[in-house]
């Protein structure tokens, strides 16, 4: 597990793209038959991918978490953007289709990724942070997620934003994950942009076509960087910097928040003309 400790913004100015990418990208989100995450020492948050392929994978705690098992102190949250595939959670199997997610409660202690066919594995995206409480496990259809149609066409920005884990839907510690997509003709996901103090949050951009890029804005709004991000990678974006990004064609992401707060409406917008 990759460990990324906390930047400071007035460092964050001095970093090439070379650094950039390092700190804040997790370019190869999949690898076959395994775990592959990050340990953010911003706000405690994991995030990675499992693709079990030929076998099962299975999630330890290891030396990083310092734990008994991987979520005796933590709450996961999960969304499946590959082939069929399952979960187990204790003696409980939870199957999850594409597009589909799965909250998995603190205390769980066996936790084993499975596909139902290697030649279309699933690729289980994972947001997971620390918890204080026990709330069920409850998979999430997509169709139980709640749809905020935003944006217009005039305005490069319509989009449908599904809430899979949000208060209105189930209860958690603070975990909030949900999947936007992007109409044709759409680019921009949130733009004017904002940032919420009180939360960070990690970007995954899939459904890409393979010269599709996105350009993610990263930084303090009058101090802004980009990071050119291309088909199932993952951003990393810390509560101080702004949240926004344009492609070069329509796209879909996970967004996976955790921090002080669940309100998602909570941000602190920031008008056009302060951007630098």
């Amino acid at each position: 597990m990759k460990i990324l400790y906390a930047h400071h913004p007035e460092d964050f100015k001095q970093y090439t793209t070379e650094k950039l990418r390092e700190q804040f990208m997790l370019e190869t989100v999949f690898v076959s038959d395994e775990a592959n995450f990050v340990y953010s020492h911003v706000d405690r948050i994991i995030y990675g991918g499992v693709m079990p392929v030929e076998k099962r994978v299975t999630l330890d705690a290891g030396k990083e978490l310092a734990a008994e098992y991987f979520l005796e102190r933590r709450e996961m949250g999960v969304i499946n953007i590959g082939g069929p595939g399952r979960i187990k959670c204790d003696e409980e199997i939870y199957e999850i289709n594409n597009k589909e997610a799965l909250y998995i409660s603190r205390g769980t202690r066996d936790l084993v990724f499975e596909s139902s066919d290697p030649q279309n594995p699933a690729k289980f995206y994972v947001n997971c942070c620390p918890a204080h409480k026990s709330y069920p496990t409850t998979k999430i259809g997509f169709e139980k997620a709640i749809k905020r149609p935003m944006g217009t066409s005039e305005n490069m920005n319509k989009r449908v934003i599904n809430q899979f884990i949000h208060p209105d839907v189930l209860e958690t510690c603070q975990l909030s994950m949900g999947m936007t997509v992007l109409e044709e003709g759409s680019g921009w996901n949130t733009m004017p942009c904002h940032t919420h103090e009180r939360r960070m949050e990690v970007y995954f951009y899939f459904d890409m076509e393979e010269d599709t890029r996105v350009f993610h804005l990263m930084g303090q709004p009058n101090e802004t960087r980009h990071l050119v991000v291309a088909n199932e990678q993952a951003v990393l974006s810390p509560s101080w910097s702004i949240h926004s990004g344009i492609g070069t064609k329509n796209y879909t992401f996970i967004w996976g928040m955790c921090g002080e707060n669940l309100d998602f409406d909570d941000m602190d917008h920031v008008a056009m003309k302060d951007l630098r």
